[in-house]
């Protein structure tokens, strides 16, 4: 039984589509459904059915869901111990929007251009995905907020980065104190969907403040946007960007404001230790 069959079914498990299945391994969806095909005619049983338009895992699918998990991560474990003086191997690492413009262009790079060996697969989404992703063990890693509850010890987390909450505002009102400008301005707000968000929405509540709000944003980027352009202020992390530097916007420092921990989150046990020290080495270089 080949590994590529299995990686194949997990992926179109894991987005209940053919064609999503092909478009994120980058082979043709003819290739996945010969795949897919390839391991019913080993185990001799239907592994997925189609629902409407999409496809789910029959029983039998179910059945060898998890152990096919658990198969491929004992491979990439084989393959890191045959090459034990170097990171090899392949990464799937999570990571949240600001990560992905922030920390992890230049230490990509970095790790391209130094490890041959290695490769990443990378998902996007927030951090309450890629929580659920580590431990559903279809991630290796995941660059996120640090949880607002106990991490369970299973669970490894390593701080990369701490960020102060800081009010933006537009650089006209770099004068105005913090608190008349959030009882007076517009306010754009940190989506308390996300975990960040929450953190903003604790100390706004802490300051007994009733602003003006009339937006609510999970993207950080598209808020100092809008704070750039005058629309309003925000309660927002000071992260670290290319994109964000260029924009022009004041920065104002808050009273007792909370930060926002980015770090790196994965489970003890991982088979790829030797990646991930690699990626918290170049995150942090």
């Amino acid at each position: 039984m080949e590994t590529r069959f299995l990686e194949t079914f997990l992926v179109v498990v894991e987005h209940g589509s053919l064609a999503e299945a092909s478009r994120r391994m980058g082979i043709t969806p003819a290739a996945v459904s010969q795949r897919v095909q390839a391991l019913e005619d080993e185990i001799g049983l239907p592994i997925i059915v189609r629902s409407g338009r999409r496809v789910k895992p029959t029983q039998a699918g179910l059945a060898i869901l998890d152990k096919s998990r658990r198969v491929l991560s004992e491979v990439r474990l084989l393959k890191g111990l045959a090459h034990d003086d170097q990171a090899f191997g392949t990464l799937r690492l999570g990571a949240i929007s600001t990560a992905l413009t922030g920390l992890l262009p230049s230490a990509l790079r970095r790790i391209f251009d130094t490890m041959p060996g290695v490769e990443i697969f990378l998902l996007p989404g927030t951090s309450a995905e890629l929580y659920k992703g580590i431990l559903e063990d279809k991630l290796d890693a995941a660059i996120l907020v640090k949880p607002p509850f106990p991490i369970p010890k299973t669970l490894r987390w390593d701080l990369i980065r701490s960020e102060p909450f800081v009010l933006m505002a537009p650089v006209e009102l770099a004068d105005v104190p913090p608190e008349k400008l959030l009882r007076e301005q517009p306010f754009i707000r940190y989506d308390r969907s996300n975990w960040g968000g929450r953190l903003a929405d604790t100390y706004l509540r802490s300051l007994q403040v009733q602003p003006r709000e009339w937006l609510e944003l999970d993207s950080l980027e598209a808020i100092a946007v809008m704070v750039e352009a005058g629309l309003g202020v925000s309660l927002m992390p000071a992260w670290r960007s290319s994109i964000f530097k260029h924009l022009k916007l004041a920065r104002l420092t808050l009273k007792s404001a909370p930060n926002r921990e980015i770090g790196l989150l994965r489970q003890r046990n991982m088979p790829s230790g030797r990646l991930v020290q690699a990626l918290l080495d170049a995150v942090s270089f």
